[in-house]
């Protein structure tokens, strides 16, 4: 058994939730939400988005949050203190595989970040940059496999580093530093793009939602999306949860991350939909997103900027930052699982971790264009269909019937009122847990042959 010390504690409230945010916002927010946006009907993905996190995305990370900190243990130890002797702490191994294996695939796209950091800093970038070129630097960029498989080993190797330094000295300081200047320069590019001449065509595709393509594709990738920004369904938020103070409010730490999330995936889609649909040789009623969306985008309105390559600079700075705070805390997971399990050294755990989804990511590497058999097997698309939607809501799935029926609502709200005895939504989320979001997950997954068919 790990001890305190090794484990690592929050130092304060506001820390956990710039590490959560931090953990929640990084790419998910940024990267893959407007590619949702895109394949998804638009504004009528962005209503179902917020509904997903209204009522099912707060409910299950307060779920989370609740079993992490009374267990004070990973996910698979949270089940085992829990319920032992029970086939429960399988959840909990799950969520442990789920998360290095959207580590794995999500580290190619921050190195991406990392490689556009560097295109930046050598001038790639300046004057102004049309949609075709900013398509053929990315297309050539992804196609190199030298190139990606660096940027993907950087990634990993900062990432490991950051988790072996601890949740204080690590996690946290970086978090406390470089979440609020993301905040500041996502709102600025956001204005600056509001502002770019026939950018409202962007924004009534963004804003303006068309009923007749509501469907039940849009609800499943809105539920899923929810889940990955969110860090649920794989344990993150459990294990964020367990080095949580007693004294901490779990209804106020688990509303500002959803809200804080929420705000910065609303404002991307703000900065690439004006910008996007601004772009003279873009069709919008034939415009498909893909992968590499967002490193298409923000060139162009980079370009468009007075000290544009100052702001570009800092730009893809801070969004490595963002993606770092993600992969940071996906590798948490697995480590205070070997911590907590078998008593591994922090330092040893996270690099174990680390070489591990190293290996495992570089099929996904290869697959934007770096191996055309790998290609044209769609292998990042399929490990996030996989792990990024659908394992996702199973483990979502699982732990609201967890706490709902097995834990007990009644050990949960105990739990929940530490910090909070007066917590007004307790009719309504013991609702949520209990009915509306097992439901609507199980309503998803039950046509989800029909959705990925």
């Amino acid at each position: 058994m790990s001890s305190p010390e090794a484990r690592g504690n929050w130092g304060s409230k506001i820390a956990f939730i710039f590490a959560a945010s931090g953990s929640a916002i990084g790419l998910g927010s940024i990267w893959r939400f407007p590619i949702m946006v895109s394949h998804n009907g638009g504004a009528i993905f962005v209503f179902a988005y917020i509904l997903a996190v209204i009522f099912i995305g707060f409910t299950v990370m307060l779920a989370e949050l609740a079993i992490g900190r009374h267990a004070q243990k990973n996910p698979v130890g949270a089940f085992k203190y829990l319920k032992p002797g029970t086939p429960w702490k399988f959840v909990g191994y799950m969520g442990v595989i789920t998360g290095v294996c959207i580590l794995s695939y999500y580290s190619v796209v921050a190195g991406w970040a990392f490689g556009y950091l560097y295109k930046t800093v050598v001038g790639t970038f300046k004057g102004e940059v049309s949609w075709a070129e900013s398509e053929r630097i990315f297309s050539n960029f992804a196609a190199n496999p030298l190139e990606t498989i660096i940027c993907l080993f950087i990634i990993i190797a900062l990432t490991t580093w950051v988790i072996s330094r601890g949740v204080k000295g690590g996690i946290e300081r970086w978090s406390k530093i470089l979440m609020p200047m993301l905040f500041g320069l996502i709102i600025f590019l956001a204005i600056r793009a509001l502002t770019l001449p026939g950018a409202g065509t962007g924004i009534s595709f963004y804003l303006k939602p068309d009923l007749s393509r509501l469907n039940i594709n849009v609800f499943f990738f809105a539920v899923g999306q929810a889940f990955f920004s969110l860090s649920l369904g794989m344990g993150t938020m459990m294990t964020y949860g367990s080095y949580i103070s007693k004294r901490d409010n779990l209804v106020s730490s688990a509303g500002w991350v959803c809200f804080s999330t929420t705000l910065v995936a609303f404002l991307a889609g703000m900065i690439i939909f004006p910008t996007l649909f601004a772009t003279p040789g873009i069709n919008p009623g034939e415009f498909k997103a893909g992968t590499g969306l967002m490193f298409q985008v923000f060139p162009i309105i980079i370009s468009k900027l007075p000290g544009g390559y100052i702001f570009g600079v800092l730009f893809f700075i801070l969004l490595l930052v963002a993606a770092l705070t993600s992969t940071i805390s996906l590798l948490e997971v697995p480590t205070a699982f070997l911590i907590d399990e078998h008593n591994w050294r922090r330092e040893k755990a996270a690099s174990f971790i680390g070489a591990l989804s190293f290996l495992l990511g570089i099929p996904s590497a290869l697959s934007v264009g770096g191996s055309s058999y790998l290609s044209r097997l769609g292998i990042m698309g399929k490990m996030d269909l996989i792990f990024g939607n659908i394992m996702l809501a199973v483990g979502a799935l699982l732990i609201c019937i967890f706490l709902a029926y097995s834990w007990g609502v009644t050990s949960a709200l105990k739990e929940i009122s530490s910090g909070n005895p007066d917590f007004r939504l307790k009719p309504l989320w013991v609702f949520n847990v209990k009915i509306l979001a097992p439901l609507a997950i199980i309503l998803i997954l039950i046509f989800i042959k029909r959705i990925t068919g």
